[in-house]
């Protein structure tokens, strides 16, 4: 009965006026249910979407060979820019943005998530055109010295002019996905960029092949039809939150630039751009070194790689749910409760990581056939699986790890952690170098470094102090409509 009801009910001759009911307050899922039934319902969108991700490289790398061997060159310069802008967008800065929303959320402040969704859309708006100016400036430059040349140089010119004209689109369409995963909505940003890799395999094909009466435009039609099915996914999003159908509404009107806010997102995002940039960076020195061991060595190794990026996506998908998680809890002050959520992601990851990684070290042939028929690489791809595909589990710890603590916003650790991984990479590499050492010693090697990095993440979360230095924050629960 209503507290109304209850007060205009007349009473019986001396019978008291009973107490109005109390409406229990609204749970939020992300603070009162179950940790790992929460996590596996965030993280199973992701996975849908970055496995379409994957399906996109499969798909570009396929049509761009048959624009011939230079475009595949091309597309191997350019990679590493377009990779660093959509995981600085998505992983790191866009980390930050969903850390900061759900840290404001979990404590129940609605107007400061609203306040730092517009600073996150201005945030993307100044670093998109900041890769478009770098870019459309130093591109040539920073081509060439990766080793472009002739038809090849030509070609990436064409990929990277389109592309990065409009660097702003990729910068906003992972900042939406990530201020709406910030609210604990995993599925809308998901399938729209799963919609989005659908477009780009289409409209990438088409314009870049010339299907049907459409010209064949090559590397810049790849590129026009990238930016376009990004621009459908960031405008739809756009939509969606500006519409007020999101938990958060970015302020418009009135908008003042404050420096806190920036300060909220950027505390956390700006020192993650780091990690991809170290984790580039490792990759190609340890490919440069593997280099001199040979096409098959080196083919074996890119074949084994292959199978660590799709492995670590389901870490990634983990450890991008664990985010909102773990900020509304330090949000509301459970700082136990985000601890626990670190660490059954990090088991979660572990497990699956780990055994899937080994099943394919036991057997190698499952993976290594489908890609090459020549005896050596082979032999060099399984070689490699035996080696390091178990250990894969360290590379879930660290992701997660990583992930974790940005929520927490004490994402310093992980990074470090990463930088530790660097610098043992480059020494390690150049000793066995010195004394000449086989193949299979780097193979060793880049195992050792995945345990290092999955141990110091660990490790730099239980040491790092979350949650406030001093007096316990009041718990607040807010509801999550």
């Amino acid at each position: 009965m209503s507290e109304v009801a209850l007060a205009e009910r007349p009473l019986v001759d001396g019978e008291k006026q009973p107490l109005p009911e109390l409406t229990a307050p609204a749970r939020n899922p992300l603070l009162d249910h179950a940790i790992l039934p929460t996590l596996l319902r965030l993280a199973w969108p992701n996975v849908v979407a970055l496995s379409a991700g994957t399906v996109v490289v499969i798909f570009e790398t396929t049509y761009i060979g048959r624009l011939g061997t230079e475009a595949l060159a091309a597309m191997a310069l350019v990679f590493p820019f377009v990779m660093l802008t959509m995981t600085m967008s998505g992983g790191a800065m866009g980390g930050g943005v969903s850390s900061a929303i759900a840290r404001a959320l979990g404590a129940g402040d609605r107007e400061r998530a609203d306040t730092l969704a517009g600073h996150a859309l201005l945030i993307a708006i100044c670093f998109g055109l900041t890769f478009t100016v770098a870019m459309l400036t130093f591109g040539s430059t920073l081509l060439q010295l990766l080793g472009g040349r002739g038809n090849v140089l030509s070609q990436a010119l064409a990929y990277i002019t389109i592309f990065f004209a409009g660097g702003v689109i990729p910068w906003l369409m992972n900042t939406f996905a990530a201020i709406l995963r910030g609210t604990g909505n995993m599925k809308m940003p998901s399938a729209m960029q799963t919609t989005s890799a659908g477009l780009q395999i289409v409209l990438g094909g088409t314009l870049g092949l010339g299907l049907g009466p459409v010209p064949q435009l090559g590397m810049a039609g790849v590129a026009a039809g990238t930016l376009t099915a990004f621009a459908f996914g960031a405008g739809v999003m756009g939509w969606y939150v500006f519409s007020g159908r999101a938990r958060v509404r970015p302020m418009l009107k009135g908008f003042r630039i404050q420096r806190g806010m920036f300060f909220d997102i950027l505390k956390v995002g700006a020192i993650a751009c780091f990690n991809p940039l170290q984790g580039v960076l490792t990759l190609l020195i340890f490919t440069h070194m593997l280099a001199h061991y040979g096409t098959e060595v080196l083919a074996g190794y890119g074949i084994g790689a292959r199978l660590e990026f799709m492995l670590t996506t389901l870490a990634f998908a983990v450890g991008i749910a664990s985010v909102p998680a773990v900020g509304m809890a330090i949000g509301a002050g459970r700082v136990d409760r985000a601890r626990r959520i670190a660490w059954t992601g990090c088991a979660l990851a572990f497990v699956v990581v780990g055994l899937l990684g080994t099943l394919l070290a036991i057997f190698p042939h499952v993976w290594v056939n489908l890609f090459t028929d020549d005896p050596g690489v082979r032999m060099a791809s399984r070689t490699y699986l035996a080696t390091c595909a178990p250990l894969y589990a360290f590379l879930g710890l660290a992701t997660v790890s990583y992930f974790s603590s940005q929520g927490a916003a004490k994402v310093l650790g992980p990074v470090l952690a990463q930088t530790a991984r660097l610098g043992f990479v480059c020494i390690g590499g150049w000793y066995l170098l010195s004394i000449d050492a086989a193949a299979t010693s780097f193979f060793w090697l880049a195992a050792a470094s995945m345990v290092l990095l999955g141990v110091l993440s660990v490790l730099s979360v239980m040491l790092t102090r979350w949650g406030p230095k001093s007096g316990p924050v009041p718990e607040i629960r807010p509801a999550l409509s």
